[in-house]
Formats: structure tokens, C-alpha cells, sequence
């Protein structure tokens, strides 16, 4: 088993100005208290001289909040549902719709169906309507074999005997798009 060592962390602890109270060491600063900090640094890298590792700034009030305020932040952000309608209905709607587009849009489609639906184009729109039919026709026998609860040989072996009769009956161009295998 694994040993879990606690770390024992100095000044997690601060005081508030008046040494009266004290709070957790805030992991974000204000603006003030950031630029000391960096004013501080400058002048232990410039200097070489340090505070004291025991001695610690005490606490701003307004770290105080900002910290209080990051942490409501980050629950708020751990409670957010990316996924809610709410949350994608602030965006709509993205554009509005260009009717007049939308119209010779489909003015087009329908002259392009009617182009297509004229000549050996019915006879294919036919074809595939067949097809169609033949599958769903397979399926329904498959669905019955299921239902009656045959034995899973017989099943296969009516099922087998179907696309037989399929393939005796429809042209062998139609087979792929009738049955898969």
C-alpha cells in the first residue's frame, strides 16, 4: 500500500491588518497587493535581501474578496451546464433568414424535380421506390420469423429460402440495394 505523507504548508494562516483576525492565504491577490509583491521581488532580486521565511504580509481585505470571488467563480464554471438549451438560446438566432434566397432556392429545387421526374427519370424514381418496397418486404419476413420464436436454424434456414425466392424473382441488379448479406 501506498504511505500518503501529509505536507505541512507554512503560512496558510494570515492575519488581517490588527492582527485580531486571521484567514486562508488567499491564492489570488489584488491589484495593490500583486504589484507589492512584484515591487518586493524587485527589490530581493536587486538587493539579494529577503524577509524572513516566518514572517508573512498580512491580509487585505480585498485579497480576502477577490479570493472569495474566485472560488464562487470556479463553483459557478463547475456547475454550468454546456450542454442546456438556455445556455445555446443566448445566441439565437444567428442571422436572419434572407426569405427572397429562400424562395429561388426552392423555386429552383422544384424546377430541378420536375426536370428530373420527366423522361427515363420516372422510370428510376420507380425503380428505386421498388426496391424500396422489396427490402421492407424482406424485413417484415424477417420480422415474423423473429417474432414466432423459431429455433435459430429453422430461422436461418426460412430466412435463407426468402432471399431464394428474392433473387428468383428480381432483377440481379436490384440485389444489392434488396438484400445485404
Amino acid at each position: 500500500m501506498a504511505v500518503v505523507r501529509n505536507q505541512v504548508v507554512t503560512d496558510e494562516w494570515v492575519t488581517f491588518p490588527g492582527g485580531e483576525l486571521e484567514g486562508k492565504r488567499p491564492k489570488a491577490l489584488c491589484a495593490t497587493c500583486r504589484e507589492a509583491l512584484k515591487r518586493d521581488a524587485a527589490q530581493k532580486s536587486a538587493s539579494g535581501v529577503s524577509r524572513p521565511s516566518g514572517v508573512s504580509r498580512p491580509l487585505c481585505f480585498d485579497c480576502y474578496r477577490a479570493d472569495l470571488a474566485r472560488e464562487r467563480a470556479l463553483k459557478e464554471a463547475g456547475d454550468l451546464d454546456t450542454a442546456s438549451d438556455a445556455r445555446f438560446q443566448t445566441q439565437l438566432p444567428f442571422e436572419p433568414v434572407n426569405q427572397t434566397r429562400l424562395d429561388t432556392l426552392k423555386a429552383e429545387r422544384a424546377a430541378a424535380r420536375a426536370s428530373a421526374s420527366q423522361g427515363i427519370g420516372q422510370y428510376a424514381d420507380k425503380r428505386r421506390h421498388a426496391q424500396i418496397q422489396a427490402r421492407h418486404a424482406l424485413q417484415a419476413i424477417a420480422a415474423g420469423l423473429k417474432q414466432r420464436q423459431l429455433a435459430p436454424a429453422m430461422r436461418s434456414q426460412a430466412m435463407a429460402s426468402a432471399i431464394h425466392a428474392a433473387e428468383l424473382q428480381l432483377p440481379e441488379a436490384w440485389l444489392p440495394y434488396v438484400v445485404s448479406r
